[in-house]
């Protein structure tokens, strides 16, 4: 396998890049020195993939909700028996896997043995084991993990603002689903999403780490062991309407303080690639420039005890949709709901201050050069990037080439109030 080095010159970072046979990416960021390496393989396969027509068919499959996010579950329990934690564990490394609105991602982080547990992450990836009884174990495992999440005052609050922002996109639905869809799980489902979204054509291998990238290759010859599929997958999403759902929403829990979540739903223009990154790169940088802790706005608030350190502002995307969202815990959500509206309205009219603006884009690019330091971090960030079409060490241009004229438009065209809903969650009289 012939890996292609590349040398990021304003990160010194160093990334070797291949393609197996079967369509699978395998990307090694060099890290000389260090102890701990990290690996990720992932496929391209999150909750919001609910419908979707296989290569081959005609007709799109539309399956229940979690049943992504089931089959991670599945995906760890081999044929004779055993668990793969228990290999890992042999190993000394430590494995995971976690699944998210857009992506499935198995992981693990090790000191040494990096090699042998690379292979076993591979093989056990490839070797699905579904059957009818261990399918209804799982049932009841994951009904418990469901449960615990809906006791869970901010899952609520998260959740409950997704699903007053969105009228038809997935993305407001649990990335575990319901109790009742997931009862509906078959093993004929599970083999079905598997075998479309877990072919190594549509997934990646990301190592980070001390490491030599001709013995990657050689694990990955060993293990992979299929061709090329003979077309791609097409993803299908419903039509979304403009604005939100609904303006407010909320729920009751024996919480302390109320809390809250305001969502501004954005634009369901499909944007990839650099295209992609530089809106995420933008509206953080304008989130933090207007409201970040080091904000006037921040505070003005926050010493007359409207807000508390818990308030932040972020930026969440996918490549089907996306939200910017503020979040917290306060005395008083629709008073702080009301100042971030002024506060917007007051900037489109007075401009933004481009010293501020420019300083929160060094603030970032300084966050984001921090984490090149940690494996785990920078695995998974490189892994949301690829599966998302983006060069993650893009960052610096892109960043460089933001402007606040650039910024002042965004504002204007994301936070408008018909795209907003606030989620609260009140304590229990």
């Amino acid at each position: 396998m012939n890996f292609v080095e590349e040398y990021n010159y304003e990160l010194k970072e160093t990334i070797f890049k291949a393609k197996h046979k079967s369509g699978l990416s395998i990307i090694l960021i060099k890290k000389p020195g260090f102890k701990k390496s990290y690996a990720t393989f992932s496929t391209k396969y999150g909750s919001i993939n609910t419908e979707f027509v296989v290569p081959g068919e005609s007709e799109s499959t539309k399956v229940i909700d979690g049943i992504a996010h089931f089959l991670e579950h599945k995906v760890f329990e081999q044929p004779d028996g055993t668990n793969a934690f228990n290999q890992f564990s042999l190993y000394g490394a430590n494995a995971n896997a976690f699944t998210s609105f857009g992506v499935t991602n198995y992981l693990f982080s090790a000191t040494d043995y990096f090699y042998e547990n690379l292979e076993i992450l591979l093989k056990f990836v490839q070797t699905p084991y579904f059957t009818e009884e261990n399918v209804e174990k799982e049932k009841g495992i994951i009904a418990q993990e469901i449960k615990m999440y809906e006791d869970d005052a901010e899952q609520t609050c998260y959740y409950n603002c997704l699903e007053g922002m969105y009228y038809n996109h997935p993305v407001k639905t649990k990335i575990a689903g319901s109790v009742e869809e997931i009862m509906k799980t078959t093993p004929e489902l599970l083999y079905k999403c598997y075998n479309t979204f877990y072919h190594p054509s549509n997934m990646a291998v990301i190592c980070v780490g001390d490491l030599d990238e001709n013995r990657l290759g050689e694990i990955v010859e060993k293990c992979i062991d299929k061709e090329a599929p003979s077309g791609k997958i097409t993803q299908v999403f419903p039509n979304e309407k403009k604005g939100s759902k609904e303006k407010r929403v909320e729920a009751h829990f024996d919480i302390p303080m109320p809390m809250f979540m305001l969502g501004f739903k954005d634009s369901d223009e499909a944007l990839s690639g650099e295209e992609l990154l530089k809106r995420d790169i933008l509206t953080s940088a304008l989130l933090r420039t207007l409201f970040g802790k080091s904000s006037k706005f921040f505070a003005r608030l926050y010493e007359k005890g409207i807000i508390n350190k818990s308030f932040c502002a972020f930026y969440e995307y996918e490549d089907s949709c996306a939200y910017a969202a503020f979040s917290g815990d306060c005395p008083n959500p629709d008073e702080v709901a009301e100042n971030i509206f002024i506060e917007i309205e007051n900037t489109i009219k007075t401009g933004i201050n481009k010293d501020d603006f420019e300083r929160a884009k060094k603030v970032l690019l300084g966050n984001f050069i921090s984490m090149l330091d940690s494996t785990e971090n920078l695995g998974n960030e490189y892994m949301f990037a690829y599966h998302r079409g983006i060069d993650l060490f893009d960052y610096p241009r892109i960043s460089k080439e933001i402007t606040t004229e650039e910024a002042e438009k965004r504002l204007k065209e994301l936070f408008a109030k018909e795209n907003s809903t606030l989620s609260v969650v009140l304590p229990k009289k």
